[in-house]
């Protein structure tokens, strides 16, 4: 286990780190609950980072000159931490934590908080009601709290450089590989970072769907640095042009859109017109196989993943989301196309209701798509692919 107490550089490689979020003493007679903290994280073998904001001689008022310096080194410390272990022994009168209170709203919905409080201390009501909003585990003991922590990073992974600023919850996700990966290949390097949001999902809000990040990147073919842009990303998604191709004239080639309601849409009838597709919140699943699922889901209709013909992934909005749409498509028979037209008739919604998606079958052609502008230009560009392909 390796310290890093306040004021001291942060570890440039790293595998796993643990920041000591809480009140911290102001005069060497309070003590101080981090000792008891690392003997315990000791006995439970951690071989991490520990980030101890306080002083490696112990507890003391922080001079008006070094305050500026110590909330800075707490700042990037909590940023580059992989798990915050926030202790709350709240004493209104040594350890009144009134920092914990602002540090606390700044990472309670962060996805990478423990939450632990003894139960007579007072004024943590709502610190615990936000731990439960945000589904932050909570414990009622020191030990407990830390071994959450410890049980949460498993292995960690190994980083170095400006890698060891992206936290373990990022690093992990397949959207950060699939990135970074791409960033190395290029022969570019990761000098600094820092998360600035996640959005999770699912009931225990455990699954990473976005998320924005400050970047410092060294281009290696113009030797310089770009640090103004935001990386942000969401998952990979799966798209299919289902059509029937017209051999005498394409424009007159009829294609399968959904239509639905997204709050971000800026078309003339409020609503997005675009290929069947979408996301898992799983990982490792193939994109095909997803392909398949969402045609289903969003049409109806279900396809066996080998009618399914691939065209590749690229992204949709370079200079926005390094997210890619992985494409394919199905030559419909006309009693397939058929069908469709007789749901666009139905006006029956499809989708996971349960998710809030209300889908509905369009059928159109090419001309029309062109015509009506209410397509957007990934999606025109992903279906004139599939034709430049047949």
């Amino acid at each position: 286990m390796q310290i890093v107490y306040t004021g001291e550089p942060f570890p440039e490689k790293t595998v796993k780190s643990i920041f000591l979020a809480g009140p911290t003493p102001r005069t060497p007679d309070v003590k101080s609950w981090r000792p008891e903290a690392l003997e315990i994280l000791k006995k439970l073998d951690y071989n991490g980072h520990v980030f101890d904001p306080e002083y490696k001689e112990g507890p003391r008022e922080v001079k008006e000159y070094e305050y500026e310096g110590q909330t800075d080194w707490e700042t990037k410390g909590l940023n580059q931490a992989d798990i915050i272990v926030f202790w709350v022994p709240r004493n209104l009168e040594t350890m009144p934590a009134f920092t914990t209170n602002v540090e606390w709203g700044t990472w309670a919905d962060s996805g990478k908080v423990v939450f632990g409080a003894p139960p007579e201390a007072p004024k943590n009501k709502y610190l615990k009601l936000m731990a439960e909003k945000y589904s932050v585990p909570q414990f009622e003991t020191l030990e407990e709290t830390l071994a959450c922590a410890v049980n949460y990073l498993g292995k960690g992974a190994e980083r170095t450089g400006g890698e060891c600023k992206v936290p373990l919850y990022i690093w992990e996700t397949e959207s950060f590989q699939a990135w970074y990966k791409n960033l190395l290949k290029a022969g570019n390097q990761l000098k600094d970072a820092g998360v600035l949001w996640t959005d999770r999902r699912g009931p225990k809000k455990d699954s990473i769907f976005a998320w924005g990040m400050e970047a410092k990147i060294y281009i290696a073919s113009e030797n310089r640095y770009k640090t103004n842009d935001i990386v942000i990303t969401r998952r990979d998604i799966s798209s299919a042009v289902l059509w029937k191709k017209d051999r005498f004239n394409l424009l007159n080639s009829g294609i399968v859109l959904v239509k639905e309601f997204r709050s971000p849409g800026r078309t003339s009838d409020g609503f997005i017109h675009e290929l069947p597709g979408g996301s898992a919140f799983k990982n490792n699943v193939e994109p095909i196989i997803l392909a398949a699922e969402e045609i289903f889901e969003e049409t109806g209709l279900h396809f066996e993943p080998s009618r399914l013909k691939p065209h590749g992934s690229r992204q949709l909005t370079g200079t926005f989301s390094t997210h890619h749409a992985h494409l394919f498509s199905i030559n419909l028979t006309e009693l397939e196309l058929a069908w469709y037209k007789k749901l666009v008739e139905l006006k029956e919604p499809l989708g996971n209701q349960n998710d809030s998606e209300r889908t509905y079958i369009e059928v159109k052609t090419l001309k029309e798509i062109l015509s009506e502008k209410l397509a957007d230009w990934s999606t025109l560009g992903m279906i004139m692919q599939v034709i430049s392909e047949n």
